[in-house]
Formats: structure tokens, sequence, C-alpha cells
């Protein structure tokens, strides 16, 4: 049985030398800048500096941009394959049976990304340290600036399809009963107002549930009934399935991590997303 999604400062804190925990540092960002009118550029980084100035003691650190994605693909930031995350991983000292807590930040997209691609590759034992690196901080939590000495684990990549999706599935799938089409992005993206790439919009049939309406105030996720009544109010329940997309694969991890926290279970992130979805003219888009 998976553990609980989300942990504590304080459970963190109280199992830092627990040889089954591996607490992994994914902070990260995405920045933009203007490029015309109407028009934004993102750039996609790690940020291994910030580790190596001071991390929960323990951590090893993942760049998001680089460890776990396929450097190969065109498309920015698709998942890795198989044996590159299971190498990545490894060299981290997390195994089969290790319990991997994601910090980012504040508790969000990255660490929910790094959730979502282990539960990809079949490892549910998984959560995410809630308020992040910043919780961590204003709490004096001890920090270290000794890279770890863990040993290297095994790692077996069991590939779940199911959490994937792919451009051509979710045309497939778009007029299947039941299904919700979820865009994570800010509502200028979705209304087309404003536009990364060369075209803006949504998929046709898409509804917007930003990943804002997941997160408290002062960091990390707001309380599970509160999100549940949000959603009830969108007649988005457990018994659909579900789609999610952003730009790149990585906001709409938000919305799988919360709906999975509800008891969701069929659950699908289109990692192309707006990156590829944009630039393929074969695509419709409202």
């Amino acid at each position: 049985m998976p553990p609980e999604p989300i942990v504590t400062t304080e459970w963190l804190e109280d199992h830092l030398d627990d040889p089954a925990v591996r607490v992994v540092d994914i902070r990260g960002y995405v920045s933009t800048k203007p490029d015309g009118p109407g028009v934004e550029v993102a750039t996609y980084r790690g940020a291994p500096e910030e580790y190596h100035a001071g991390h929960i003691p323990g951590a090893v650190s993942i760049d998001w941009t680089v460890d776990i994605v396929n450097l190969d693909d065109p498309i920015p930031a698709q998942i890795a394959d198989a044996a590159r995350f299971a190498a990545a991983m490894s060299e981290r000292g997390v195994g089969d049976d290790t319990h991997v807590i994601a910090v980012d930040h504040q508790g969000g997209q990255f660490a929910t990304r790094l959730w979502w691609a282990l539960r990809y590759y079949g490892h549910d034992n998984v959560s995410v340290l809630d308020g992040g690196w910043n919780r961590w901080m204003e709490e004096d939590g001890p920090i270290s600036t000794e890279p770890p000495q863990h040993p290297p684990a095994t790692f077996t990549p069991k590939v779940c399809p199911d959490w994937r999706a792919t451009a051509e599935q979710v045309m497939a799938r778009r007029d299947e009963t039941g299904l919700i089409l979820i865009d994570a992005r800010d509502a200028g993206q979705f209304n087309g107002t404003r536009r990364r790439g060369p075209r803006g919009g949504h998929i046709p049939g898409a509804i917007h549930l930003p990943r804002e309406l997941f997160f408290a105030e002062g960091g990390g996720f707001r309380p599970v009934e509160e999100v549940r009544r949000e959603l009830a109010e969108r007649s988005i329940t457990p018994d659909r399935p579900v789609i999610a997309y952003c730009n790149g694969g990585v906001a709409a991890t938000v919305v799988l991590f919360n709906l999975a926290r509800l008891g969701f279970t069929r659950l699908a992130n289109y990692d192309g997303s707006w990156n590829e979805w944009s630039y393929r003219s074969d695509l419709p888009v409202s």
C-alpha cells in the first residue's frame, strides 16, 4: 500500500536517519519573458547551486531538466526512458523498497513531477514534503552542505502506461464518455490571450483547472476536503477518468497528485502538453 502522499516537516525530521527513506531535492524553476505581443517564451532550469549551498541532511539532488528527462526528444522535459530513469534513481541510492520524499521549494510542481515519474515507473513508495524547502527553512530544520554517501541501489522500472498519454491518445479519447480533460495552465494561456509557441488557446473539450487552485497560502497544498468540494462543484468525481496537461507535463502533475489524494485512480498526464500540441498543425485548438 502506498504511503501517505504528503509528509510533514516534523515527520521528516524524525526519519532523517531511516535508511529506508531517501530525500530527493528537486528544486527548480520555470521562468518566462515576453517575445512579442501576447507571446512569451519559457526557460526551464534546475537549482543545483542552491542544493550545494544547503540542503536537508542526507538529501540527494535531481535536476529536473537533465536527470529524469529524454534529452534527445525535441519536445522539452519529456520523461526519460526506463533505463535512464532507473540509472538516475540507482545512482542516488533509490531502490525498489525506498520511500522517496520529494522536496522542491514550496511543495509544488517539481516535487509532484517526481511523484508522477516514479508512479509511472511503478514505484508507488513516494511522498511530497508539505511546504517543501521553504517551510523546512522557516521551521529551522537542520541543513547540511555535505554531499551524502549513499551506496547505489537497485531500481527496477515497471512502466505503467496508463499514467502517461500521447497526443494521439488524447485525440482518440476526447469524445470518450465521462472523460475529463484538464488544462492546468493559467487563464491567459487557456483563453489564448497569452501563448507559448505558435498557437494559443486550449485543446477542444478541456476544462480549465489551474494548478494554483490546489496550493495553500504560504506553500504546500490545501486541505483535502476543501479540494474535494471545489472539484465536486465542477462535477469532477473519482468515478471519471482524467487526462491533465499544461505546457510541459509538469504543472499537470499538481492536478494529478491532488486527485490521487482524493482517491481518483484513472489518471494520465499528457506529457507533451502544449509544448507539443501548439506546434502540431494537425491537432485542433479552441
